[in-house]
């Protein structure tokens, strides 16, 4: 009886993604056609760039980590009811704190302990920015869409002052940031792979965590509820604010976990750019999902081939590559439209 609830469960998460799906293909095509470009042909492009080798599916899937990553941290406070705008900040943050531990290199411990311990702390810097965010609202009454951007420009600051100040190259100050870190500090990639085994296994992991930790936990359900009624959790003893909290800590985590692969696994240094705007993107990915789980994985991949095999349409059709971002964009327009008219026959 309990499987066949959760392949209803995940049959009916399905079957409202359809309606999303088809609109959002339906006006891509239409986009396309009035700007004079040939879906086949762009599809074609973007997979030349994406999908005809090994290294090339291997930058997508390095490019899907964090965006799983951070869109993972995501269900868990749009779960609790609250917009996570500061998820940017909370990247850069546990960028920074993998930084910091990777540049102290403790020689007494061996370099893969020193990899695991950058990671716990890139965690822990994203998930007490998370929680700042947090307190702000809880505390100060800052709406977590306000106190998440004033707090992405203050991290975006402390990234630029470390990288042109105390962490500077030696006779150095550029964009490109921090000196390289030790080979035996990278996470392990082997040759011809753009993305290291350890990620792939940590993003895949921490999608399964957390679908079984919302769908099938006590800690889930309440969150469940903060998320569907604040004022009626309270009657069953539930601190709404204390599960908000928790919830954008978790979120903030994962958040910063995606930074600190970032500074491991793909650029092996600090860099100003660190986050990429996978944050952004990922809200992005949790609204197409119908804030759902388990749509979530194949979202985010899709999303990784449309950047990854962006690269290919200046060159094979000459179109700038930001054509990408309009084709997200009417993805997005596409789930806002079917929400607002499920939310409209509801009512």
């Amino acid at each position: 009886m309990k499987s066949r609830s959760i392949q209803a469960r995940a049959g009916a998460a399905i079957l409202q993604s359809v309606p999303i799906i088809l609109l959002a293909t339906g006006t891509v095509c239409l986009l396309l056609f009035a700007l004079d470009f040939s879906p086949i042909a762009i599809i074609r492009a973007m997979a030349a760039g994406s999908l005809t080798s090994w290294l090339k599916f291997s930058q997508l899937l390095s490019i899907w980590v964090p965006l799983l990553l951070c869109s993972c941290g995501l269900l868990f406070t749009f779960r609790a009811g609250l917009w996570n705008i500061g998820i940017e900040g909370q990247v850069v943050m546990g960028a920074i704190g993998a930084t910091i531990l990777l540049r102290m290199n403790p020689g007494f411990l061996p370099p893969p302990i020193t990899i695991i311990a950058a990671m716990a702390a890139a965690c822990i810097g994203g998930s007490l920015w998370g929680l700042l965010a947090g307190i702000l609202k809880s505390r100060g009454g800052v709406n977590e869409i306000f106190g998440g951007l004033g707090l992405n420009f203050v991290a975006q600051g402390i990234i630029l002052y470390l990288i042109f100040g105390p962490w500077k190259r030696a006779g150095i100050a550029s964009m490109s940031g921090t000196d390289i870190f030790a080979r035996n500090l990278w996470l392990p990639t082997p040759v011809g792979w753009r993305v290291a085994p350890a990620a792939l296994i940590t993003a895949i992991a921490v999608f399964i965590l957390s679908r079984l930790f919302l769908n099938h936990t006590r800690f889930g359900l309440k969150v469940k509820a903060v998320g569907l009624n604040p004022e009626a959790s309270r009657l069953f003893h539930i601190h709404a604010d204390r599960y908000g909290l928790f919830a954008i800590m978790v979120g903030g985590a994962l958040a910063g976990l995606a930074g600190g692969l970032q500074v491991t696994g793909v650029y092996h240094r600090l860099i100003p750019s660190i986050s990429s705007g996978y944050g952004y993107l990922g809200l992005l990915v949790v609204m197409l999902a119908n804030y759902k789980s388990l749509p979530v994985p194949l979202i985010t991949l899709f999303f990784a081939w449309l950047a990854a095999g962006s690269i290919q349409l200046p060159i094979m059709l000459r179109i700038d590559s930001s054509l990408s971002g309009v084709i997200q964009g009417a993805c997005v327009l596409s789930a806002l439209l079917v929400h607002g008219l499920r939310t409209r026959r509801q009512g």
